[in-house]
């Protein structure tokens, strides 16, 4: 029998680290919790539900943090998850972890909501979160743990509520000081120039955001496993930008490689629809390519697997989108029949 523990860094997490302590309790033989200086009830809450609780003074290090708690925590099986993420389903895949040889680094699907209230959206993507005694993370923030051991995808869901807009009002400008000094050591990184292409993107600096997926994509390249995510933050950059040509173009260039996925399909049509209100004079030229991008949409249907996959833009939100573009151009019949496919449908 191998010993799961679930380990966690946290910093004034009082009003969701019970949450997710609790979805995982039941699953792993130990709840370690690091503290990073909270100022509020964390490490009460985390007590409460059943957590053992040490303290770390914080060194604007996030792998700093991370390797300290994997210490503390000492366990064949390191389940990794932040304060504001909580178990949704595979609590039979963490359970079996009991019967496995720690040989490999798993992946678990991390479903992030984001948006306003009234329009909360949810992407997945991919991240290694359960690792065996001895890995270790490097990097001061969007840290990454340091293996060489296979990854495997786990049948593990994980929510995470951290984009949502309180959560990113009360972090603001915390990941850009943490980024900006990474960065200053190591400037051609192209996962930190991604991650702070992602972090302007979130505070609406689209020029900033739109420069950095550039760089990164130049360093990164195809092959690597965020191309996908860097690809459609990139489009919609440009687009908030209005340089829509410029995205238009480069979507074309990557149209053979991503074909299958709904995501891109999604973001052309909708950059399309923009450069259309832009420049009316061109919408009879555009509408058919919209209309055909989100139908491109509905065809492939979801694809979770793809990184950053946004749930809806191969379903519900593309025929969304159809019925305004129907009814828009006084199509009522076909909006009416498109309207019948609105609704949510789980992954």
């Amino acid at each position: 029998m191998y010993r799961i523990a679930l380990v966690l860094i946290a910093r004034n997490e009082s009003a969701s680290i019970g949450r997710c302590l609790a979805s995982v309790r039941p699953w792993v033989d130990d709840l370690l919790v690091l503290d990073t200086g909270s100022i509020d009830g964390t490490v009460a809450a985390a007590q409460a539900v059943g957590a053992r609780v040490d303290h770390f003074v914080w060194v604007d290090d996030f792998a700093a943090a991370r390797n300290r708690a994997l210490a503390l925590a000492d366990a064949d099986w390191n389940l990794v998850l932040d304060g504001d993420e909580w178990l949704r389903d595979g609590a039979d895949s963490i359970a079996a972890l009991r019967q496995k040889a720690p040989d490999f680094v798993g992946a678990i699907r991390v479903d992030s909501d984001f948006g306003a209230a009234g329009s909360t959206a949810c992407a997945s993507s991919w991240i290694s979160r359960v690792l065996p005694r001895g890995v270790r993370y490097e990097g001061r923030i969007h840290e990454q743990p340091v293996h060489d051991m296979p990854v495997r995808r786990l049948a593990v869901h994980a929510g995470h509520d951290g984009y949502l807009p309180h959560a990113l009002a009360a972090k603001r400008g915390r990941n850009a000081a943490l980024l900006a000094l990474a960065l200053r050591d190591a400037p051609d990184d192209g996962y930190l120039l991604y991650q702070s292409g992602k972090d302007h993107a979130v505070y609406e600096r689209f020029a900033a955001a739109a420069d950095c997926f550039e760089r990164a994509a130049a360093v990164l390249g195809e092959a690597s496993p965020i191309a996908h995510d860097l690809l459609v933050r990139r489009l919609f950059a440009l687009k908030r930008c209005g340089r829509h040509e410029v995205a238009v173009q480069l979507a074309e260039s990557q149209r053979l490689r991503w074909d299958g996925s709904p995501d891109y399909w999604f973001t052309l049509g909708d950059l399309l629809l923009d450069w259309a209100t832009t420049v009316p004079q061109r919408a009879g030229e555009l509408l058919p390519m919209i209309e055909a991008c989100w139908q491109r949409c509905r065809a492939l249907g979801e694809r979770p697997d793809l990184e950053g996959a946004v749930h809806g833009r191969g379903s519900f939100l593309a025929a969304a989108n159809l019925v305004v573009l129907y009814e828009g151009t006084g199509r009522h019949a076909e909006a009416a029949a498109m309207r019948t496919w609105v609704g949510s449908e789980p992954l």
